[in-house]
């Protein structure tokens, strides 16, 4: 019998992650989804999804417990999980700033808990996340953590919590900096005259093929940049450019300062 496995919170990544785990063969039957909003709870219910308005004792069986609601809603909903949960029970919160410490005390003194941090990427399977485990997790109960964010992506485990603020600043907010570049270059292209349609198509096409090359290389990400780079040439001109307006060290600052953020964000 395979584990069940409960959502608090039916929304974007919940479903993101439900749906990963769906395409590698599990049943519907296997997920509860706590969702108190109607209509994700209908659309939910639409696929064939158990799903609650509030928790209760149905979640007692639950071998993991995952934490997907809005960081405004989680201190209420540690509430209500800790009055059924079992002890034995993984909780894996996917809520960004929240530590272990305060999410341990929300839940009655639970041990076995999870930070993760997932990106948007995941939604179609292509996603990076942050994982930290408290000393009372298992490697079982960590492979089982391992498991679910594998159904949306890569993952990556730190040796500390702090290492958390580090990939959130890294990819949890990396899609919107290269969302933030792709569309400069898509308005480079409108003004060198294609359409809004083609635009997007060669700026989009631009990372896709990018991503995918450097996936496939065991080299540096400057090699494969001094690969496509002839002096005196295009891309030579606008690297230049780009070198001359500090974008490397602008884009590096931008990271210090979601770490900072999100250090600021974990403090409270």
């Amino acid at each position: 019998m395979r584990e069940k496995i409960v959502f608090i919170g039916g929304g974007n990544m919940a479903s993101a992650i439900i749906d990963g785990l769906l395409r590698q063969g599990r049943e519907p039957a296997d997920f509860l989804v706590i969702e108190p909003y109607a209509p994700t709870r209908d659309a939910l219910f639409e696929r064939g999804l158990n799903c609650r308005e509030s928790v209760g004792p149905e979640i007692a069986d639950a071998a993991l417990c995952v934490l997907a609601t809005k960081p405004q809603a989680l201190r209420e909903a540690c509430g209500q999980v800790h009055q059924h949960l079992s002890a034995a029970a993984t909780v894996v919160s996917i809520a960004a700033g929240v530590e272990l410490g305060a999410l341990s005390a929300w839940l009655g003194g639970h041990a076995r808990i999870v930070r993760a941090m997932p990106n948007t990427p995941a939604k179609v399977g292509l996603g990076m996340t942050g994982l930290y485990a408290t000393q009372a997790c298992s490697d079982a109960e960590r492979g089982q953590v391992d498991a679910l964010f594998a159904a949306v992506g890569e993952r990556i485990w730190t040796d500390s919590e702090a290492m958390i603020d580090a990939v959130t600043a890294v990819t949890g907010s990396g899609p919107g900096y290269v969302f933030h570049f792709m569309a400069a270059l898509e308005h480079g292209a409108l003004e060198l005259g294609f359409s809004a349609a083609d635009a997007r198509r060669l700026a989009v096409s631009a990372f896709q093929g990018a991503a995918g090359l450097a996936a496939s290389e065991d080299v540096s990400l400057t090699e494969l940049q001094d690969r496509v780079t002839s002096k005196g040439g295009t891309t030579y001109a606008a690297l230049s450019h780009m070198r001359e307006a500090g974008v490397a060290d602008a884009i590096t600052q931008a990271v210090h300062q979601a770490e900072r953020r999100a250090r600021e964000l974990s403090a409270g």
